[in-house]
């Protein structure tokens, strides 16, 4: 344990010395919300003022709600893992200086190794994602305040699901990875991509159903749409209140991905929890898995 301990404090440390790696992945969440809010915000608007029947009057202040839970949802649901990849360049750049192969010939066990990196890749995604939570929140309250508190607290639980989640896939990626330039080019890619099948950047609903069938097998689809649902649950509940028709409602939670059909069956959201959460430890195994391999190789070719 102690071990443990000095790997996960050791690889800490030399992130955040990285000044620039460290406020990179921390201003990034601030300045994409910020894009979020100036480039996506008005188009959300008129799609959720064009979905509403017509002659049925929404006030401004459930109007911004409802694009501020949105564009906060899908923020998160993308910077869990783009800040995941860019907190996991530690692991690369071992390799790079050969810390790597030092830590080989210790006593140290690969998957103690690997745990080392994930859990200190974790804590450092955790933080990071945790203070764009709160940025997220303080524009929800200017925008449009609907959330309860049990709602904010599930909204927690949700950015460390997928913490766990980015931090397990980005091991797993960048695992085999052994200079910084493929980790550099592996990390815009999936900070490209992620966005689009994960429903973040345009609702899955918008897809064809072939495609939609295919993202509902991806996990991030999961754990955007338990974003959206606990960053929305207070406004769906407020439009009950002001009686807005109840297809109406069902009708913005399947075009907002609350709702997420695998097939023809709608998913609960417990199951969501369950998919995530199961994905997280199929990938930790995976990761793990590697480790051993990649040091059994070693001992052979010595």
């Amino acid at each position: 344990m102690n071990r443990l301990y000095a790997l996960v404090k050791r690889n800490c440390k030399l992130f955040f010395k990285d000044k620039g790696m460290f406020f990179t992945s921390l201003i990034t969440p601030l300045i994409l919300l910020v894009l979020y809010a100036t480039f996506l915000g008005n188009v959300y608007r008129d799609s959720f003022l064009l979905s509403m029947p017509e002659g049925f009057a929404v006030s401004d202040s459930l109007t911004w709600g409802m694009v501020g839970g949105q564009l906060v949802s899908s923020l998160l649901a993308v910077c869990t893992i783009t800040v995941a990849f860019c907190s996991n360049l530690l692991m690369v750049q071992d390799k790079v200086t050969g810390a790597h192969m030092d830590f080989s010939i210790t006593p140290t066990s690969p998957s103690l190794l690997a745990m080392g990196y994930f859990i200190a890749t974790a804590l450092v995604t955790l933080l990071i994602c945790y203070v764009a939570l709160g940025a997220c929140l303080l524009y929800l309250a200017f925008l449009g305040w609907y959330m309860s508190m049990g709602d904010v607290l599930l909204m927690c639980l949700d950015v460390l699901l997928l913490v766990l989640f980015g931090t397990a896939l980005s091991s797993l990626i960048s695992f085999p990875l052994s200079t910084n330039g493929q980790a550099s080019a592996v990390g815009t890619i999936v900070s490209s991509v992620y966005g689009f099948i994960c429903g973040a950047y345009m609702p899955i609903s918008n897809f064809g159903i072939g495609l939609q069938r295919v993202l509902s097998f991806l996990p991030g689809t999961y754990g955007t749409s338990l974003l959206r649902n606990h960053a929305l649950r207070g406004v769906y509940a407020e439009m009950e209140k002001q009686g807005f028709p109840q297809m109406a409602i069902e009708g913005l939670q399947e075009a907002v991905d609350c709702r997420i059909y695998f097939f023809d069956s709608l998913v609960e959201e417990g199951s969501m929890f369950i998919i995530l959460g199961g994905s997280v430890l199929l990938l930790i195994a995976a990761y793990v898995a590697l480790q051993y391999l990649y040091a059994h190789r070693r001992r052979i070719s010595t």
